[in-house]
């Protein structure tokens, strides 16, 4: 039972913590766009260009005759 006087402040200040914390991200503005990121994730970026630029494909291939040459 003496367990219970130390318990019961603990859990009165973790749930005072927990709660200025969601304040102070209320306030500070984490809650507001959310839908932004999760749109997002699904739109594809087609601007990305999956091939190499050229002249690192005439680099390449430079090295390997130079190799094969030898």
């Amino acid at each position: 039972m003496d367990i219970l006087y130390l318990l019961i402040p603990i859990s009165l200040a973790l749930v005072a913590i927990i709660a200025l914390a969601f304040l102070w991200a209320v306030r500070s503005g984490q809650f507001e766009d959310m839908e932004g990121p999760a749109h997002r994730i699904l739109m594809d970026d087609d601007s990305v260009n999956p091939m190499p630029e050229p002249s690192d494909q005439n680099k390449n291939t430079k090295a390997e005759t130079n190799v094969k040459a030898k």
